[in-house]
């Protein structure tokens, strides 16, 4: 019997199980988007284990929106027709989403339970309901949890507090600083929202001077993560817990400008492959997100990997001297001489009115002469690959910070 502390069983099953459910479901996704040529060019055939799923070269979302644009509306990398999807979005960048027609397509229901979030609340949704897919994401997670909804979107301040007032509103969903500003506005007018208790917050990062704000009025807040092209990837079940990974998707942390699986611990990029959607089929998805997997499992019990949060971005392209710099330039750098495994940082800074570069690569060399022979093969291959020339320098490992920067730009650019 499911407790009705989890959404269901899958939160607790163990690693074995989970793992052999999502190779499972690995391979029927591989074979679907098989159907299609312009997805089966980049995928392999049946995978033996999870660790195989790395042989297939990351979909970057640039690359996704790059494509769109030559074949709109999808990139032709959907299996079903436009025709039976059941919604079509347009997010910034600018990038097409879609949804299907099966029960809790975007997976938020499971977050919402977590946050303790179900029959009996009063929600009001503050995320758009036109054009992107936030309002429509949560809508339906909380019908599923048959919750009340008022469609109240992210605008007009006054009415939003008036609604949240007259109905008794018990959550709230959306950004937390809007959650913030109807609370400022409610003190400024002496309304009392006493019937308000929970809130999900994602679209945002939750400050901790906000948090503690709310904490302070006794609203329970929890946030989750996940994008418009992905759905649901992972949520907060407790405070100070991490964010626990979807049940219905694969997550890797992989070295920016790689496709490098990364320890866990290490910060890097989050790639996705959403196991469950079928009509257009998203495998080894690099958001451009980072974070870093939590040790450990979550205090309530649930099983799967939880992350860090998130942490900030990976795409660390700048300009260098007229150039382009790309953090998988660097990474190219370092495989092409044997390095990959490496962690390495190319730090841009500016003296005399010149950008300076400078490589520092990690490794247990202490041998002068071979220091020096690393030293020359970085040099010479960062200007064959970058067109730039820039020092090295050979540091310990484990000497360079933990924050997944492959470049940092150290540059002054003013306000």
């Amino acid at each position: 019997m499911i407790n009705k502390k989890f959404f269901d069983d899958l939160e607790l099953r163990s690693k074995a199980d989970r793992e052999l459910d999502h190779l499972n479901k690995l391979n029927i996704l591989i074979a679907t988007a098989q159907n299609n040529p312009n997805q089966s060019e980049r995928l392999s055939n049946k995978l033996e284990n999870l660790s195989d799923l790395k042989s297939i070269p990351l979909l970057r979302k640039t690359a996704l929106i790059n494509q769109q644009v030559e074949n709109p509306p999808f990139a032709n990398l959907n299996i079903s027709k436009v025709i039976d999807f059941a919604h079509i979005y347009r997010s910034p960048g600018p990038i097409y989403d879609l949804d299907g027609h099966s029960k809790d397509w975007w997976r938020f229901s499971r977050a919402l339970h977590a946050a303790n979030i179900g029959y009996g609340d009063i929600v009001q949704n503050c995320f758009s309901y036109h054009f992107t897919p936030a309002g429509a994401m949560f809508e339906e997670a909380a019908r599923i949890l048959k919750c009340t909804v008022f469609p109240a979107g992210g605008e007009n301040t006054d009415l939003q507090l008036e609604v949240m007032h007259t109905l008794g509103t018990t959550a709230y969903i959306g950004v937390p600083d809007f959650l913030k500003i109807i609370l400022n506005k409610a003190d400024e007018k002496n309304i009392p929202l006493t019937s308000l208790k929970k809130a999900v917050v994602t679209g945002g990062p939750l400050f901790p001077n906000v948090a503690q704000n709310f904490k302070e009025r006794n609203i329970q807040v929890r946030q989750c993560y996940g994008t418009a092209d992905l759905g649901l990837i992972a949520y907060e079940a407790d405070e100070n817990d991490g964010m626990i990974i979807d049940e219905n998707i694969i997550l890797e942390i992989v070295r920016p400008g790689t496709g490098h699986v990364i320890p866990d611990g290490e910060v890097g990029e989050v790639v996705v492959t959403v196991l469950n959607n079928l009509e257009l089929p998203i495998i080894r998805f690099a958001t451009g997100d980072l974070s870093a997997i939590q040790e450990g499992i979550s205090s309530t019990g649930r099983t799967n990997k939880r992350i860090k949060g998130w942490l900030g971005r990976a795409d660390q392209t700048t300009k260098v001297r007229g150039m382009f710099v790309q953090p998988s330039q660097v990474n190219k750098v370092l495989e092409n001489l044997n390095f990959k495994n490496n962690k390495a940082r190319m730090i841009i800074s500016r003296s005399n009115d010149r950008d300076e570069l400078h490589i520092k690569i990690e490794t247990n060399v202490t041998e002068t002469s071979e220091i020096k022979n690393i030293q020359e093969k970085i040099i010479s291959e960062v200007k064959n690959i970058i067109n730039l020339r820039g020092t090295v320098e050979i540091v310990s490992v484990n000497s360079l910070p933990n924050d997944g920067k492959v470049i940092d730009d150290t540059r002054d650019f003013g306000e």
